[in-house]
């Protein structure tokens, strides 16, 4: 309530106080995101035929879940120069192709970067729209003109509001603008992609409230001076979170790897201890990786333990199951092993390989080739079922691995497999010995 003043508290003069309408900001008056103002029954809500967009990257596509929910909010992080930039350019040149109206904000780059990128990449269309704006009101009022089908904000550190006095980037402005941007994609037709820098730490910038904020996360990680890209859903609204897209980054953009059980199997050596080929799941397809495991010593002291790939803890548990039931000192050994292709071997069916490969290189005793090794195993060295096991035998057989060590349990009682594929069922880590190692290095 407006209250009369007659002296200045600040300069103690009289009849200067002038009276101002204090600006306020326009999303704590807004409608909330669009919702209907009457309460409807769920049946009253038509169900949208068309509710996803395929972007024609199949990778893409299925990391998504399908295609782009329409009115969708996605969050994709990743290292700077990792490939995001090139990889939404390509999905909405995509879309432009086949007459869909896509918009492309940068706060980064000017317009003539993005022309260059665009012509490096051939994307060359009409309904391809760039906008080089920071401004989110001159952002959000440009928009609203333009009745875009996909947008693209690159990158939400970038946005600043006017309504703000914080600088771009700070938590405050990143969660103000990442919310007006929400408000406007529910309220609106058309699905947004927000891209986000990665901090050192492997997080996105920012607060972790933007994570919950947006319908999907994904991230786009891979090794510096390594081709292959990985794109992983870490939260999905509308689909699975446990999906991955693989890529090789070239000269003219991103292409599709179709089959990544070969891609990261390409390299494989062959007769060498320590090396051994696992089935992973990864949403809805196996993917067979290889697992690579160094054990040196003895040294002096703890010997070292460095992972990549591999969860930390999964390797002290099958280290401790090693030592415990099988009678082998490894404390004193330095043990390096490795996820090759950059892939995440985190599931427990990787525990039966890890202890193969683990004990290969100790025992420098070589895995015979197309053998595949998966299962889980337990504190008291027992093989454990793991999920989806015809699918990691359908895979390994397609791909010529005719040996298929798994938990003995499930060997028992599976279904048929490929007449040339012999499943070996193991059902303790002390049939190990017996099971797969069949020659000496």
């Amino acid at each position: 309530m407006a209250k009369w003043m007659g002296r200045c508290p600040g300069c103690g003069e009289w009849n200067t106080v002038v009276e101002k309408e204090a600006r306020r900001s326009k999303s704590a008056h807004s409608p909330a995101l669009g919702i209907p103002q009457s309460v409807l029954s769920l049946v009253d809500i038509p169900d949208d035929l068309h509710a996803r967009i395929r972007t024609g990257i199949e990778e893409l596509d299925r990391v998504l879940g399908g295609g782009i929910v329409r009115k969708s909010l996605i969050l994709l992080g990743g290292d700077p120069g990792i490939g995001k930039s090139t990889l939404l350019m390509q999905a909405l040149g995509s879309l432009a192709a086949r007459g869909e109206s896509v918009l492309y904000v940068s706060g980064e780059e000017s317009l003539e970067q993005l022309k260059m990128r665009a012509n490096r990449l051939a994307v060359d269309s009409g309904t391809f729209l760039i906008l080089a704006e920071n401004d989110l009101e001159a952002i959000l009022d440009r928009i609203g003109q333009v009745q875009a089908t996909v947008m693209v904000v690159d990158s939400i550190q970038s946005v600043f509001s006017r309504m703000m006095d914080n600088q771009p980037g700070t938590v405050s402005q990143v969660r103000h603008s990442a919310g007006r941007i929400l408000e406007w994609t529910k309220k609106g037709g058309c699905a947004t992609f927000i891209v986000g820098h990665v901090t050192k730490d492997g997080v996105l910038a920012g607060p972790k409230l933007l994570e919950h904020m947006v319908d999907t996360v994904l991230y786009f990680e891979g090794e510096r001076g390594h081709p292959y890209r990985v794109l992983r859903a870490v939260k999905n609204r509308f689909g699975s979170a446990s999906e991955i897209g693989v890529f090789h980054m070239r000269d003219n953009g991103l292409a599709e790897v179709a089959n990544p059980s070969e891609l990261f199997l390409a390299e494989r050596p062959e007769g060498v201890a320590g090396s051994v080929v696992t089935a992973l799941v990864e949403g809805t397809r196996p993917i067979l990786a290889e697992i690579q495991a160094l054990v040196s010593g003895p040294v002096p002291g703890q010997g070292r333990r460095t992972c990549l790939g591999i969860d930390p803890q999964r390797l002290a548990l099958v280290i401790a199951v090693i030592e415990k039931k099988l009678g082998i000192t490894l404390n004193d050994q330095d043990i390096f092993v490795n996820a090759v292709g950059g892939v995440r071997a985190t599931e427990p069916a990787t525990d039966l390989a890890l202890a193969t490969a683990l004990l290969s290189s100790f025992t420098d005793r070589i895995v015979p080739a197309r053998t595949l090794v998966f299962g889980e195993i337990g504190l008291a060295g027992e093989i454990r079922g793991v999920s989806r096991t015809q699918d990691r035998i359908r895979e390994g057989t397609r791909l010529g691995y005719n040996r298929i060590v798994s938990p003995g349990n499930r060997a028992q009682g599976m279904g048929p497999h490929p007449d040339d594929a012999q499943v070996v069922g193991v059902s303790h880590i002390k049939e190990l010995g017996s099971s797969v190692f069949l020659r000496r290095g």
